[in-house]
């Protein structure tokens, strides 16, 4: 059995306030194997861009891990000094972030930004550090990238930026990519050139991508599994093809329910009613029990942890717990 390229187990995230600590994750396991996309899906506010910035160690002060462990091909990664970290960050983990003006500096040209970042984990000339950036600008489909190259960010268009983005995510050969939200603010004919991109090209290279959208068309055409995160907890996970065609988790079934189909005979998408309950007030029990129309009095009172389903597959529901009396 192959070992598991990341592994998240009972990851934890608090903010300390004055009114007292905020639980943003609580409790998220997954694994993901080379090679492998895994897509992560949930409403804003879910905590899915906070799963990957505390994979890479950006969490925004006050924000801190507060329980659980990382591990990245064994090794664990959360405890790592802030130095050590940075070594991981960029060499071992790529990361896309949604706005790629957030990752790029304005100052200074791309050729500036991807030679350093080449030279900072690799022994390599400035000229070869280079041609090593005009190649891989070139095959993220920049045309021109030779010349291209020394222009600054703010001459490219928003697809092109993006471009570039997996160009600087991708330079040091990572064995992971994480992708927040890649294509949120790109037309959509652009968008779906970008995610065969991050596809394509990890592919080639052999990375794991861990895809992080509120876009279940995009988990749909893109990843081998996926997670569903609600209010900071796991909600189901497992192979794409059986969460979209059989969903377990009521919560889950209402995503695969408001994606349009071209088959689809109804005027309505479904919708799931109510709003993602804010951090200060997450109810007892199952915190999707609000707006779930099969929930019953143990939903209310007590948290259900995921439990292991046929086929590769963990639901956290009480419809799915084996000694489950609804009542």
């Amino acid at each position: 059995m192959t070992e598991p390229l990341l592994s998240v187990r009972d990851l934890r995230v608090e903010f300390p306030t004055r009114r007292g600590t905020l639980t943003a994750l609580d409790g998220v396991s997954f694994d993901i194997m080379p090679g492998e996309v895994l897509g992560m899906v949930g409403e804003s506010g879910a905590g899915k861009s906070l799963t990957g910035a505390a994979i890479i160690g950006l969490l925004e002060p006050p924000g801190r891990i507060a329980g659980g462990e990382i591990r990245l091909r064994g090794e664990r990664i959360d405890t790592l000094a802030p130095d050590a970290m940075r070594k991981v960050r960029g060499k071992r983990i790529g990361m896309v972030f949604q706005d790629p003006l957030t990752s790029l500096n304005p100052l200074y040209t791309v050729a500036q930004q991807i030679t350093e970042t080449i030279r900072t984990h690799a022994d390599v000339s400035e000229a070869e550090a280079r041609q090593r950036a005009i190649a891989l600008l070139d095959r993220v489909g920049i045309p021109a990238a030779a010349r291209r190259i020394d222009d600054y960010p703010h001459h490219f268009s928003g697809g092109m930026r993006q471009r570039v983005v997996i160009a600087l995510a991708l330079c040091a050969e990572p064995e992971l990519v994480i992708a927040d939200e890649p294509t949120t603010a790109l037309d959509v004919s652009v968008q779906a050139q970008i995610i065969d991109l991050i596809k394509e090209i990890c592919a080639e290279r052999g990375a794991a991508v861990m895809l992080i959208t509120h876009d279940m068309g995009v988990i749909a055409e893109t990843a081998d599994r996926v997670a569903v995160l609600y209010a900071g907890r796991l909600a189901e996970i497992g192979p794409v093809k059986d969460v979209i065609l059989n969903a377990e988790h009521p919560y889950t079934r209402g995503l695969m329910g408001s994606i349009p189909t071209l088959t689809q005979e109804s005027d309505r998408l479904v919708q799931i009613p109510g709003a993602m309950p804010r951090l200060t007030a997450i109810p007892r029990g199952c915190a999707f029990n609000p707006r779930c129309g099969q929930a019953f009095e143990r939903c209310r009172q007590d948290r259900p942890d995921p439990v292991n389903r046929p086929g590769n597959r963990q639901v956290a529901c009480w419809l799915h717990a084996p000694e489950v009396t609804h009542g």
